[in-house]
């Protein structure tokens, strides 16, 4: 997106946005009730909740963050992040938890 015009990226964002919409109600343990079977089904509802909080942060993770392998590494730390918040507390609405470790691991 860091490429795109403004109107491009708020139509992508109101893209991603009515993607995420559904699955925003789930807590972390809810999401793996209703899809921990279908692995890529809760990666993408993961990412989109990504997507939304790196848009609400204000966050272009290429400009932040400009090495490629330190990008790299990003995934693992979120995935740490994102894992510990839900062990903490499964009942969390998972965009929270999400947004948590979208910010642990940007930091």
């Amino acid at each position: 997106m860091a490429l795109c015009s403004p109107a491009f990226a708020d139509e992508e964002m109101d893209r991603i946005l009515d993607e995420a919409m559904p699955y925003m109600h789930h807590s972390c343990e809810s999401v793996l009730a209703n899809y921990g079977e279908d692995e890529e089904k809760v990666a993408e509802i993961v990412r989109l909740m990504a997507e939304v909080s790196l848009f609400n942060r204000e966050i272009n993770v290429e400009e932040a963050v400009p090495d490629e392998a330190e990008r790299d590494g990003l995934k693992d730390k979120f995935v740490e992040a994102l894992e510990e918040a839900c062990e903490a507390d499964p009942d969390a609405l998972l965009a929270g938890a999400v947004d948590l470790a979208v910010k642990d691991a940007l930091n």
